[in-house]
């Protein structure tokens, strides 16, 4: 397996909680268990996301994550001290606004058209997904599609997403020359 795969947790609320002191024991627990180079505050829910956030941004910088992201709001990742942003697939146009506050900006790409466009305005990476069988993402995208797009922009980030769930999809993944692969449930 590649030593060098990027490793992307981000977090969803079902598994980490929107209480505070839960939430940051829940992360925690994630960031000593296993290996992360990335993470990602991603919640739509929560009534005190902004709390939960800089919770999520203090506790990543204590385990020392290189790249700490908040999805979807890059000024919220500017006030907190995040070093970048993952943007939704219907953000294209904040590209520039993130990048403008000098965050590392990742955006969710499910198909060439996205591709091209996160590659037109320069973006630092890309997540394609889903690669498995993900809860109600659609049909599966697969090894060979994810080989495809890699080789196809061979000079962007490409991290392949979507129901990678254990050591079996990693290894799979590490055959392709990806430069990482993200995930809500493997950190769990």
């Amino acid at each position: 397996m590649r030593e060098d795969l990027i490793s992307y947790l981000i977090t969803d609320p079902k598994y980490y909680s929107n209480d505070l002191i839960l939430f940051k024991k829940n992360l925690e627990k994630a960031l000593k268990t296993k290996k992360v180079n990335m993470a990602c505050f991603r919640d739509k829910t929560s009534q005190n996301h902004k709390e939960l956030a800089k919770v999520f941004v203090d506790t990543c910088k204590e385990f020392e994550v290189e790249y700490i992201l908040l999805s979807e709001h890059y000024n919220l990742a500017y006030e907190l001290g995040a070093n970048g942003v993952h943007l939704t697939s219907n953000q294209f146009d904040d590209i520039q606004k993130a990048k403008d506050l000098d965050l590392y900006t990742v955006i969710s790409c499910h198909n060439f058209t996205d591709i091209e466009n996160a590659q037109k305005k320069h973006i630092n990476a890309i997540t394609y997904s889903p690669i498995f069988d993900t809860p109600n993402k659609g049909e599966p995208k697969g090894i060979s599609k994810l080989r495809e797009i890699i080789r196809s922009y061979e000079d962007l980030d490409v991290i392949a997403l979507g129901g990678i769930v254990n050591e079996d999809n990693l290894k799979l993944i590490s055959k392709t020359k990806a430069y990482g692969f993200a995930s809500i449930r493997y950190f769990i």
